[in-house]
């Protein structure tokens, strides 16, 4: 009596309507087989008030004009506003670093204005021994394709207006030949080229003298 060995594939076709048969599970992985994605999406996470921020507390601006500029700043956080500035109310240009030595003239909203704690306050600032300003003298816009008016402006504040590729030349007004350093400290007395000439690449070049002095 013969034995016949029956392959595993006449047995799957025999069985094939009872239950299927897979041919990857003898233990081979099958060539085409790929990850199948989910066919829901990923639940996006909802947006909540929390991530957005609120003005919902306001409260008055404080009188802050005469103060120190580090007192006025303690007591703006003191009373809830985190958000300050300060700038050179001579319109110089000049860096606050040692708030201390810095006094308030005005600020950008005036006292007793309810706003938003969340709202910057700006002050206009000068240095302890100088008087404030009749107003707040704003430094010279940037220059948009023609030459602005720097007369009296400092020669720091000028040089922030121009373009950053623009060949500048700084002189001594006097004559005396005197190394211009500490550039918010000079004055622009004269300008080539003139008010109102169109900037076209062409080197620019101030006269100046330090602020306590006249123009020659």
């Amino acid at each position: 009596m013969r034995f016949h060995i029956i392959s595993a594939a006449v047995l799957c076709a025999a069985a094939g309507a009872l239950v299927g048969c897979d041919p990857d599970t003898t233990g081979h992985a099958r060539a085409d087989s790929t990850p199948t994605a989910s066919a829901t999406p990923a639940t996006e996470a909802k947006e909540t008030t929390d991530d957005k921020p609120t003005d919902a507390e306001r409260k008055a601006v404080p009188d802050f004009v005469g103060m120190g500029l580090q007192s006025a700043q303690d007591a703006a956080q003191a009373a809830g506003f985190y958000a300050l500035s300060s700038h050179d109310a001579l319109g110089r240009d000049r860096l606050q670093v040692f708030d201390r030595n810095w006094k308030v003239c005005g600020q950008n909203y005036e006292a007793g204005k309810t706003i938003p704690t969340s709202t910057r306050l700006d002050f206009a600032a000068v240095k302890l021994a100088e008087s404030c300003p009749a107003k707040d003298e704003k430094a010279p816009e940037a220059a948009q394709g023609t030459m602005p008016d720097f007369g009296g402006k400092s020669v720091k504040a000028a040089r922030a207006a121009l373009d950053s590729s623009t060949s500048l030349t700084v002189n001594d007004a006097s004559g005396s030949d005197r190394w211009i350093l500490v550039e918010s400290n000079w004055k622009v007395c004269a300008q080539s080229p003139s008010t109102g000439t169109a900037l076209k690449g062409q080197p620019v070049t101030l006269n100046a003298v330090k602020f306590d002095e006249t123009c020659p």
